[in-house]
């Protein structure tokens, strides 16, 4: 099983990137799917969640309105648009992935069983 995570990239202040995890090796539609950031010195924040429908999703409050996670069963993988970005939403954004037909996906890191490798996101003002 692997996780690939892309589309970081350096932008400013407001302006938008669009990541993607990819998987190989599992179904991603099957999966509960998490994107956390890890920012230096802090401990890894989730940012938004998917249930396996796609139908339940969550955010944490700092980007609710801005982010949007999203799912692309023909192409197994799950994005997650970024909006209006500040500098907080710097740091390395990681995706993991957890087996379950739940309606809700699990909010803690410790919960997911499958991680990508990250990619950096850096926003400047």
């Amino acid at each position: 099983v692997q996780l690939q995570a892309s589309g970081g990239g350096s932008v400013q202040v407001g302006g938008s990137l669009r990541l993607s995890c990819a998987a190989s090796g599992i179904w991603l539609s099957e999966y509960a799917v998490g994107w956390f950031r890890q920012a230096p010195g802090k401990e890894r924040q989730l940012v938004a969640n998917i249930g396996w429908s796609g139908a339940s999703t969550d955010y944490a409050d700092s980007v609710k309105g801005r982010f949007t996670i999203s799912r692309d069963n023909a192409l197994n993988t799950v994005d997650l648009q970024l909006n209006s970005l500040k500098p907080e939403d710097t740091g390395v954004y990681l995706c993991a992935a957890e087996y379950g037909r739940g309606k809700y996906a699990p909010s803690a890191a410790r919960s997911y069983t499958y991680w990508g490798q990250g990619t950096q996101v850096t926003v400047s003002s």
